[in-house]
């Protein structure tokens, strides 16, 4: 059997350390500087719990915006630094501007700075501590992938991109068809499984196999008899998604709703209503952030532009239906002279100030009406246009899934997915979009908004 495997935290056992250390680690760190000198500012007592409180409110939410837990930028230390200084400085802003709850600003300013330096290297401290002694590659969860008829590259790459501490050594090949580009993983026999095991440390076996053809006898007996030793041996659909936050449709069979059943969410009521009336609040204080924007983006579009500020078109929204999307005009004229095309990252049609409208998503203000109007909501998938629905109808296994809720103004494949209008982008754009109709419920709502404010205030819109 398997030599005691070298530690490792699994993905939400990460994320639940980092939110959990960063905060007593802050708060400790206070509580010293306050104990051992005469800093006064912020004082951790019962008298004035609500401060306590106050500042570890912002920390998470502004940790959350500026993706402290992200575990791809977690384990590199430069986004660490960006992301740790973002954090803190809006922090410590918030905190001092928030009246009643907080306390009142110091005669001596530098108490603000050694309340700003405190957070600042604590944080950088134990984020490099965690770097070196939990994300580094020798506490990396080593795997061994069973399977048949798919490509093992592809598992690879989509597991290495989510997470980086999920190492696969090696595969077995259960039927001669998989393909490998990958020289540093290794070909296991099924006879040399258990060895395997033990010579590499394995933590897990991923089996990707047996839906159509099952698995052969050999092997079947040495995964059972690793199972009853109680060793971890997982079904390959559900690491990808628990891993990926993605649905692995180009795996999947036409018997799909064994796969991935609908959040209850999309029949309940309460959340249904909810989100409606959220959509109809969201609308109007956008469509009001937007009038008071309009005269800018007007001149900025008679001199950047040179066309009509307003551009519509059709998209297919929730069954099918389809409706007019209105957004800023980003692209010169005539952008579809030659035909209907996919949007790409730097398109030579858009604009230069279309360019900086997107990346800030001030080209979407315009969807709320949309909203407004009940034709989409403010998370969804997003609506695409009729010619490309079906062309990739045709070519991507359960693309129309995506039209059974509203499309949104943003979305869990907007915020976790790559900018591309190719097939390949949009095979992982539905995988979100799928993962999102499966999840559905107020929690991952919150989540994707959060996402979007830190993809709106990093300007990283396309």
């Amino acid at each position: 059997m398997a030599d005691k495997p070298l530690l490792h935290f699994e993905i939400s056992e990460r994320k639940v350390l980092l939110r959990i250390l960063d905060v007593l680690f802050v708060l400790a760190a206070l509580f010293l500087l306050g104990t051992f000198t005469d800093f006064s500012y912020f004082r951790i007592t019962t008298d004035f719990w609500y401060w306590t409180i106050l500042l570890v409110a912002y920390l998470k939410l502004f940790a959350h915006v500026f993706e402290l837990y992200d575990l791809q930028k977690a384990s590199k230390f430069d986004s660490v630094l960006k992301n740790v200084l973002l954090t803190t400085s809006i922090t410590v802003l918030f905190f001092m501007l928030t009246p009643v709850l907080s306390p009142s600003l110091p005669n001596n300013r530098f108490q603000i700075l050694y309340f700003f330096l405190t957070i600042t290297i604590t944080l950088l401290v134990w984020r490099a501590a965690y770097i070196y002694l939990i994300a580094s590659p020798r506490f990396n969860k080593k795997v061994i992938v069973v399977g048949d008829s798919f490509d093992i590259q592809l598992i690879y790459d989509a597991f290495v991109k989510a997470d980086p501490n999920y190492e696969i050594v090696g595969f077995i090949n259960t039927d001669g068809q998989i393909r490998v580009k990958n020289i540093n993983l290794i070909q296991f026999e099924v006879r040399d499984l258990r060895k395997a095991v033990k010579e590499y440390h394995i933590k897990e076996i991923v089996v990707a196999s047996g839906y159509k053809t099952g698995l052969m006898l050999p092997l079947y007996n040495e995964l059972s008899f690793l199972l009853n030793q109680g060793f971890p041996i997982k079904d390959y659909m559900q690491v990808y998604e628990d891993i990926t936050a993605r649905i692995p449709v180009q795996n999947v069979d036409h018997d799909f709703y064994r796969y991935f059943p609908f959040s209850r969410s999309n029949q309940n009521k309460f959340y249904l209503f909810g989100l409606r009336l959220f959509d109809v609040v969201f609308s109007i204080l956008g469509l009001c952030v937007g009038l008071i924007l309009t005269p800018f983006i007007l001149i900025g579009n008679i001199i950047g532009n040179r066309g009509s500020l307003f551009y519509t078109q059709e998209r297919i929204g929730q069954n099918g239906r389809t409706f007019k999307i209105v957004k800023f005009r980003t692209m010169i004229k005539d952008a579809e002279a030659s035909g209907p095309r996919y949007a790409e990252k730097n398109d030579y049609r858009t604009t230069p100030f279309g360019k900086f409208m997107r990346k800030a998503r001030i080209d979407e203000i315009p969807q709320f009406i949309n909203l407004l109007k009940g034709e989409m909501s403010l998370i969804g998938p997003r609506p695409e246009r009729p010619v490309f629905v079906q062309e990739l109808s045709h070519s991507i296994p359960f693309y129309n899934i995506r039209h059974v809720i509203k499309p949104g103004l943003t979305g869990w494949a907007q915020v976790k997915g790559d900018y591309s209008g190719e097939e390949a982008g949009a095979l992982e754009k539905l995988q979100y979009d799928l993962f999102y109709i499966k999840h559905r419920g107020l929690f991952l709502d919150l989540n994707i908004i959060l996402k979007t404010l830190s993809t709106v205030l990093s300007m990283r819109g396309q």
